[in-house]
């Protein structure tokens, strides 16, 4: 499958970002987010609109270095808990991250953490960032989680590189992700072409589209496979199956969980 083009990041990043906003203005925020422990759901919506904030500085100032928090306008979020006063705040940011994303091009030069400096690594990640945290929210609510299927397919082939990209970086879980001989195949049973081949060779492990016979497989419905490769789900809820050896793809999880 290949990757979005910028102005449907920007789309996304907008539609993700009003599901998000639906859900928080009806919700208690004090709700525990399940998915990300460590978090409320106040704070989870506070991550996701600093982080829109913190990109579209970088994006707007041409940034030739990362900018610190502190540098970046209203990024804490509004006083109080006012659900519909968090989801506005929240609206606003990627309104405005995207207006300066669609300005900038998808080629325009800027600092990243990533593999290449461009305004388009900023498209893709944040609508990957509203997509994922968006389903902890739907999860922490209990209500169904919405991703457009060309979206949930990219958030797996982006942290793929991300894992990558960490690997070729020295760390240390990504730096496990090795072994001649084994491999893991994920294959979205309802989106034709929504397949990985994940192989670890000695060296580390590369992965390509393909549909081939694997060490251990997780098949399913791509919203499912989405969430449980994000580690947002257990591999056999959702109607996924796991096909092989579990210890494997056990063994990926746990060290591809650094971010």
């Amino acid at each position: 499958m290949t990757l979005l083009t910028h102005a449907r990041y920007c789309d996304e990043i907008l539609a993700q970002t009003d599901r998000l906003g639906a859900l928080v203005r009806g919700a208690d925020l004090t709700l525990r987010v399940p998915t990300c422990p460590d978090w409320n759901l106040r704070e989870l919506v506070v991550h996701v609109g600093g982080a829109h904030r913190w990109a579209g500085e970088i994006v707007r100032s041409r940034a030739a270095d990362a900018i610190p928090d502190d540098q970046v306008p209203d990024a804490a979020g509004p006083a109080g808990d006012d659900p519909a006063a968090l989801a506005e705040w929240l609206t606003a940011g990627a309104a405005a991250t995207v207006d300066a994303l669609r300005e900038a091009g998808p080629d325009t030069e800027v600092w990243t953490w990533g593999w290449e400096r461009r305004t388009a690594f900023w498209a893709r990640r944040m609508a990957h960032e509203t997509a994922v945290h968006g389903a902890d929210a739907a999860l922490a609510v209990g209500t169904a989680v919405e991703v457009a299927p060309g979206l949930a397919a990219d958030t797996i082939t982006e942290w793929l590189q991300i894992v990558a990209s960490a690997q070729a970086q020295g760390d240390p879980e990504a730096a496990e992700l090795r072994g001649g001989g084994r491999s893991l195949h994920l294959h979205a049973t309802d989106v034709p072409g929504a397949e990985w081949l994940i192989e670890f060779g000695e060296e580390g492990f590369t992965w390509r589209h393909a549909h081939e016979k694997a060490t251990v497989a997780l098949r399913g419905p791509l919203t499912a496979l989405m969430l449980a490769f994000n580690r947002r789900q257990k591999p056999d809820e959702g109607g996924l199956e796991v096909l092989g050896d579990r210890g494997l793809l056990d063994f990926w999880l746990e060290r591809s969980s650094f971010g």
